[in-house]
């Protein structure tokens, strides 16, 4: 088959063979076989006619005896399609079954196969091309057996050829027919009425030789076509001669080449395969030694074990006996002297783990509870990467709830002795009587207890600080592992690459060398240990930190504990090991954790940090708890609270700067401790504004000068409480109105201290941010006292029973007015600073200022509308007596005009000029009304008449009295609109 591709398929004539016969060229590789030459044609003259077609088309049983042929099948494909008990040709016969693109589907060119075109057959034509023409001429010349068998035919008896014809040549002859039966054997000519006579027996005398004679002439052909091949049967013989003769030959070869093979053999393969036998026997007493020593370092192990543990050297041990277990199971497997050394070596390393775990908690115990004041040094950094490794060798990963536990009890002690050192130092308190801490937190004043929890605040971030050095020195460890474990599945990966990649890699020799040895039946199982042992080899560990187990032990023998102590550092992962049952495995399990349980690890140490922000919170608020029991943190005052919520808020923050946890337990309590204090913060200046109200008499009150600089120090944007000057020799006079923005507020002594109240609660906000939304509706529900409260006061009269005034005066509901309008003043100015101190998220709760607006814009509006209700009445009253007569003015204008002048008078030093002429200019309309409505009923029109001219007189009056009260010079009073229109 190789030959057949490689060699062209070009047909180019044979220079040896006379016949000119073209054969393709042989490939030369094939060199080391003979030519085989075709036999010749054991039948050169084939037939022709008829009989050749048939030859020619059908297949050779004798050549195609070994391929597939028309003789093989089991249905004749023509017949199957020209059924004649169909109903109809099946059109579809192979596209109903295979597909519609059966028949029209292109069969692919082959790639063996070349285009032959017209070109290649030219050299075939040129040299057959005389020999076709002497042929022609033959055959011209010569008559073909067609017309020889025509020319014998024609010799016959005509009669006889055409009985012939008629019956026996029809293509539906067949005997079992009637009428080809009766034409064959004409018995109807032999059996008459009166039985047999001479005739009949000559007819069928006469009918069985003409029947000879048939037989005759077939005979005769036969014998004339077999005289025809008789020159093919001759050749045929001599052909079969020949063959045999080549078979001789050919048998005598194949005996002289199996001789040449045995000599072979003997001479050149015995002593090699006996060699190698020896290389191979010399290679296995090596292997033998290499054993013995491995043995001998083996035994070594317990001993060295034993050293390595009396120095601590945990993680030298675990590797010694991760060494030595892998040898037994690799190397050594099987070795009866050694059967109990496994379980013994599991022995020993459960008590490794268990000393690992005694000697953490140890060391855990003697570096939380050392002193604070020492430096923020790891303690026995060695000591403790050794113990973290040799525990993550074990899978030991509940180590650190080990420190989560030592590191609860050291916070308790350190609280317990914080109290007890601040304590020894107050001789008031006698421990004798007071055992417990927080009866003894108690008895401390403020300032005692404020210095012992910045005392407990201050220990816990050096607490905190050691944990935090303590515990990055077990991360890094445990990175390390990690990046270990990473760079060797690294390695790995690429040495299985490497594998795949080179198939004539040392791995393939190792197979093909096992291979001979599995089949002469040498030393097999030392083979199969060598293919593994230089797979393993090949797998690719870490050169640097790498040793073999063989290494390994043979290293410790000869370097003892130092050597083993040194294989800490060596990579532990093992690609394969062996079963007791001596079958092959890849490690299920390894030595180290694997990088997801390494990531959970380091997870757990920052969530272990934050265990301890949390730990050091919950007793800082044991301590605040303690001291809050009796109520005294509510008692405190608001410099005092403050001091604490600094001292809270400092502690928080470096905290959460120290372990990036924002822990919530010490600022919940303080936020609660906080909620209390606003309680009683807010409930006392209620209770101070509702007394201050209950007392005012709505007078207008005198402006120290404090005051005017607390609300000139708000309107520069600082909204605190001014500090305490120390009292100067010149005191400065008080003022009668509080001048804010160039506007003069006449108020009331309650008034002031509200704008000094809300401050305060201002600056606690500045204080303890914390408490801003709690404050923020403090605040609101005391604004909106202060204005339900003034409301009942004044527009509902309270005042005349809470401080017995006589009764409610315009001037009182103006300088009510005026105070409510000043609080509305500040509520923009409040809301904006409670606005900083907000998150973005509790913006919601400054819509309570928009409503206390709301309230106290009603109330100034209902101040108002008392006020023109008053003056209402008065006019009501005054003018329906008018009457139009002399004298004029007259007595009722008069009247008016007096009570407005009053009005005036009680207003103008309280309210703005524009709410003046505001307030007159609706005085002046429902004086209008309701003097129109007077002349209406009198029946005065504007016609000119004595009684309009006396009215005239009257609102010229009015007009003249009003415009000549100071600031209502140029009020338009447009007094045309008393008199009725016309229609």
């Amino acid at each position: 088959m190789a030959s057949s591709h490689s060699s062209s398929p070009v047909p180019h004539p044979s220079s040896g063979g006379s016949e000119g016969i073209f054969r393709k060229d042989r490939d030369l590789s094939s060199r080391h076989y003979r030519p085989v030459h075709s036999l010749p044609d054991v039948c050169p003259k084939e037939p022709t006619g008829e009989a050749a077609r048939v030859l020619c088309e059908g297949p050779s049983v004798v050549a195609d005896q070994h391929r597939w042929t028309v003789y093989n099948s089991k249905v004749n494909l023509p017949a199957a399609l020209n059924d004649p008990r169909l109903a109809k040709r099946e059109s579809d016969f192979f596209t109903k079954t295979w597909g519609l693109d059966f028949a029209e589907t292109e069969v692919m060119p082959s790639f063996y196969l070349p285009n032959i075109t017209k070109e290649h057959f030219g050299p075939y034509l040129q040299e057959t091309a005389q020999r076709e023409k002497i042929h022609e001429r033959c055959k011209s010349i010569c008559s073909n057996k067609d017309e020889l068998d025509h020319t014998y035919y024609l010799v016959l008896d005509s009669k006889i050829n055409i009985w012939l014809k008629q019956i026996f040549m029809k293509p539906d002859f067949a005997l079992d027919d009637p009428t080809t039966f009766h034409a064959v054997l004409p018995w109807s000519h032999f059996n008459s009425a009166g039985g047999k006579s001479s005739r009949d027996m000559a007819s069928s005398r006469l009918l069985q030789e003409k029947l000879s004679h048939y037989l005759d002439v077939v005979e005769v052909s036969i014998a004339r076509q077999i005289s025809l091949r008789s020159e093919a049967f001759f050749h045929a013989m001599s052909s079969q001669h020949e063959l045999q003769d080549r078979l001789t030959e050919t048998t005598r070869a194949v005996a002289v080449l199996r001789g040449r093979a045995a000599a072979i053999e003997r001479i050149m393969c015995e002593g090699p395969l006996r060699a190698l036998r020896q290389a191979l026997t010399r290679s296995n007493c090596a292997r033998l030694h290499n054993k013995l020593k491995l043995m001998a370092a083996v035994h070594q192990s317990q001993p060295t074990v034993q050293l390595l543990l009396s120095t601590s050297e945990f993680v030298g041990a675990l590797e010694l006996i991760a060494t030595t277990k892998e040898v037994l199971q690799l190397e050594l497997q099987g070795i009866h002297s050694f059967r109990h050394l496994g379980s013994q070596l599991c022995e020993m390393e459960k008590l490794i783990d268990k000393m690992m775990v005694g000697d953490f908690s140890m060391y855990s115990r003697s570096d939380l509870n050392r002193s604070l004041e020492d430096d923020g040094q790891v303690m026995e950094k060695d000591r403790l990467e050794s113990l973290v490794f040799g525990l993550l060798r074990q899978r030991k990963l509940d180590f650190l709830d080990i420190y989560s536990d030592e590191m609860i009890l050291a916070a308790k002690s350190i609280v317990t002795q914080s109290v007890v050192d601040s304590v020894s130092q107050i001789e008031e308190i006698d421990t004798d009587i007071v055992t417990k801490l927080a009866d003894q937190m108690r008895l401390m004043t403020f300032p005692q207890w404020f210095e012992l929890l910045k005392s407990v605040f201050e220990n816990f971030i050096l607490f905190l600080k050691r944990i935090k050095v303590t515990l990055s020195v077990v991360r890094n460890v445990v990175l390390e592992a990690l990046d270990s474990n990473q760079k060797s599945r690294l390695l790995e990966r690429a040495a299985a690459g490497g594998l795949t990649e080179a198939p004539g890699t040392p791995l393939n020799q190792e197979e093909a060398e096992l291979a001979y040895l599995t089949h002469e039946g040498l030393f097999i199982s030392d083979a199969l240990n060598d293919a593994q042992l230089h797979l393993g080899a090949s797998t690719g560990q870490e050169q640097s930190s790498t040793v073999g187990p063989r290494q390994a032990l043979s290293r410790m023998d000869g370097c003892g504990s130092d050597s083993a102590s040194g294989t800490t550092e060596s990579s532990t992962s093992r690609e394969h090991a062996f079963q007791p049952g001596g079958a092959a495995i890849s490690s299920s399990e390894d030595l180290m954790p694997s990088d997801l349980e390494l990531g959970r690890v380091a997870n757990n140490i920052q969530e272990l940090l934050y265990t301890a922000s949390d730990v050091s919170h919950d007793r800082c608020v044991k301590v605040l708890m303690a001291r809050a029991k009796d109520g005294s943190l509510e008692r405190l005052s608001s410099a005092e609270f403050v001091f604490l919520s600094q001292a809270v808020e400092g502690f928080v923050r470096d905290t959460e700067k120290l372990c990036c946890r924002r822990s919530v337990s010490l600022r919940g309590a303080l936020q609660s401790q906080a909620n209390r204090f606003v309680h009683r913060f807010h409930e006392e200046r209620k209770t101070k504004l509702s007394l201050l109200l209950d007392n005012e008499r709505w007078k207008q009150a005198e402006v120290p000068a404090e005051f005017q600089d607390l609300v000139n120090s708000i309107a520069d944007g600082r909204i605190t409480l001014p500090e305490r000057k120390p009292q100067g020799t010149e005191e400065r006079k008080p003022s009668d109105y509080l001048h804010i923005d160039g506007q003069k507020y006449a108020v009331v002594g309650t008034v002031l201290l509200l704008i000094r109240i809300f401050l305060e609660y201002c600056q606690c906000v500045n204080d303890i941010p914390s408490i801003s939304t709690d404050i923020l509706t403090r605040l609101s529900d005391l604004l909106k006292h202060f204005n339900s409260r003034s409301c009942q006061l004044v527009l509902g009269a309270g005042a005349l029973q809470v401080v017995g005034l006589k009764t409610i005066t315009t001037k009182n509901l103006a300088l009510a007015s005026r105070c409510l309008q000043l609080v509305v003043h500040y509520i923009p100015v409040i809301r904006a600073h409670f606005e900083t101190k907000l998150a973005p998220k509790q913006y919601s709760v400054l819509r309570h200022f928009d409503h206390i607006t709301k309230d106290y814009n009603d109330h100034i509006a209902e101040i108002s509308a008392k006020l023109m209700a008053i003056m209402d009445s008065l006019f009501e009253k005054v003018l329906s007596k008018y009457e139009v007569k002399a004298p004029m003015p007259s007595a009722c204008f008069r009247n008016v005009c007096k009570q407005m002048a009053k009005m005036h008078e009680a207003l103008y030093d309280l309210l703005p000029e524009e709410q003046a002429q505001m307030l007159f200019l609706r005085i002046n309309a429902s004086f209008k009304m309701h003097l129109k409505r007077q002349l209406a009923r009198l029946g005065v029109h504007h016609d000119g008449g004595p009684q309009h001219g006396l009215v005239t007189v009257d609102v010229a009056f009015y007009t003249e009295n009003v415009q000549s009260l100071r600031a209502l010079e140029k009020l338009d009073l447009n007094m045309a609109e008393i008199w009725e229109q016309k229609r």
